[in-house]
């Protein structure tokens, strides 16, 4: 089985393995105490701390240890906002961030604060100018990841952390997928990452406050680390982490090098292999191990089961893998296709005949998917019409004729109630009924259409003419121009 899921969780690191089996004997006392066995346990608590703070680029006791990286994000975000609260309630974060982010920001405004979601581009990353614009005087913090966990696109973390230094606004780093492979630039004033993204234990996370950043704990006060963080420390887990960490990153320069060339070939591969096809990211600035591409006509649950019966365990943003069928909000905010989406993300010292079968896999998977659902290898002719369902004004849902008596100037594909992919299939099989300039209307109520539709056109070299609601869900409107 090969598994290319590391931006999930990475193997445990032999180096942590074997740090937490040492430090189980010498590490199990309570580090507070100052017994022998207390002395012990904390002697290792401070070795890691140093260790970890070498990689972070931070001093000591500037950093803490969590029970999970999220558990650091909520922690980072709550206690800088209280530190700030005489300077605003307000909240800048970018539409990409990671879950723990966004839930934070969402427990904040509930709360009467106020969030700015930054924008990005079609590769995923902010524009400096933009975010730096988001800035206010009430503005009690900033969030920014330092590479996205979806996609790999790295962020302009050096040139936002300098505007938010001119605007005295801390900036809080979320490094979890890149810490294992090198410290992050720029001036930034808080960072959290977790231990099981670098091969380090879970339940390791680590907040690091520089020093001037007015920081008030929420919860409970708690004597233990530093009063950040609530809990008893798991001193052989932490080393674990801090170890790992260190091992990581020893071999980084040069495990990034090879990964990289693996991950150009399945970038520059998968579009050559598989048909309607697009790699989301930037192509340049990305982390070295993982890509993301999204297939047209594809179911993404279907798809990632097939990938495991063939010896591949990978992940996917597709709506249709998600039990709440919305895509991933990353894909959404990038506005690029969400079905059939795949994530390869390569684990430390994978070889390269895993990848060479990877890609000797994929198109035969991706083509039985599609001829299971009844698209074959692309589109085919013939799907359902029918009258638009609760269209205002106008009689946009009607099939109209063409007058001379040729093929239907506007068609109207039902798709209500499917999901995708079908409602684009169903699309892309009757493109082709409709003259140069007619028009095909899908009805949907599978919230990835929003993103399927136009992504299809730009793909096919369709115009989208935009949506409007309908009963039962909304009208996509698609004009052929070729």
């Amino acid at each position: 089985m090969s598994y290319f899921d590391a931006a999930s969780s990475a193997p445990l690191h032999p180096v942590a393995r074997q740090a937490l089996q040492a430090s189980l004997d010498d590490g199990w006392a309570d580090p507070a105490r100052l017994y022998r066995e207390g002395r012990k346990a904390r002697l290792l608590l401070d070795a890691a701390r140093e260790a970890a703070a070498e990689a972070v680029g931070c001093r000591p006791d500037e950093l803490v240890f969590s029970s999970s990286g999220t558990r650091a994000v909520h922690s980072g975000i709550t206690g800088a906002l209280s530190g700030r609260r005489r300077v605003g309630g307000h909240l800048v974060v970018s539409s990409v961030e990671h879950s723990s982010v966004l839930h934070s920001a969402a427990a904040h405004e509930a709360g009467g604060g106020s969030v700015t979601e930054v924008p990005v581009g079609r590769t995923g990353a902010v524009d400096p100018g933009t975010y730096a614009a988001a800035l206010t005087a009430g503005t009690a913090l900033a969030c920014l990841q330092s590479a996205n966990h979806e996609t790999g696109t790295e962020q302009p973390v050096a040139e936002v952390a300098d505007a938010c230094r001119a605007a005295g606004v801390p900036l809080l780093v979320d490094a979890a997928q890149s810490l294992g492979w090198g410290p992050v630039d720029g001036d930034w004033s808080l960072l959290t990452a977790s231990a099981h993204k670098w091969g380090g234990p879970a339940g390791v996370g680590l907040l690091a406050v520089r020093k001037g950043v007015r920081f008030v704990p929420q919860g409970p006060a708690d004597e233990r680390e530093s009063g950040r963080v609530a809990g008893f420390e798991n001193v052989p887990a932490i080393v674990a982490a801090a170890a790992s960490l260190r091992a990581v990153r020893a071999g980084a320069a040069a495990e990034s090098v090879r990964l990289r060339a693996l991950v150009d070939r399945i970038r520059a591969s998968v579009g050559e292999l598989v048909t309607d096809v697009e790699v989301v990211g930037d192509p340049v600035r990305r982390l070295p191990h993982l890509v993301t591409f999204s297939c047209l006509y594809v179911d993404g649950e279907t798809l990632l089961h097939e990938l495991d019966m063939a010896g591949f365990s990978v992940s996917s943003g597709s709506s249709c893998t998600s039990s709440t069928l919305t895509p991933s909000h990353v894909l959404r905010a990038m506005g690029v296709l969400s079905e059939g989406n795949v994530r390869v993300s390569l684990p430390l010292g994978v070889a390269e005949a895993e990848v060479d079968r990877f890609l000797e896999v994929l198109p035969g998977v991706v083509r039985s998917v599609r001829e299971r659902l009844g698209a074959g290898n692309g589109p085919v002719a013939g799907a359902a019409q029918g009258p638009v369902r609760g269209a205002a004004a106008e009689p946009e849902g009607a099939t109209v004729p063409d007058p001379e008596g040729g093929p239907a100037a506007e068609l109207v594909v039902d798709a209500l109630g499917k999901r995708c992919p079908i409602p684009v299939i169903e699309l892309a099989k009757v493109i082709g009924d409709v003259p140069v300039g007619g028009v095909v209307t899908v009805l949907s109520d599978d919230e990835a259409a929003r993103l399927d539709v136009p992504a299809w056109c730009e793909m096919r070299g369709q115009e989208y003419e935009g949506a409007h609601p309908v009963d039962g869900g909304t009208a996509f409107r698609v004009r052929r121009v070729s």
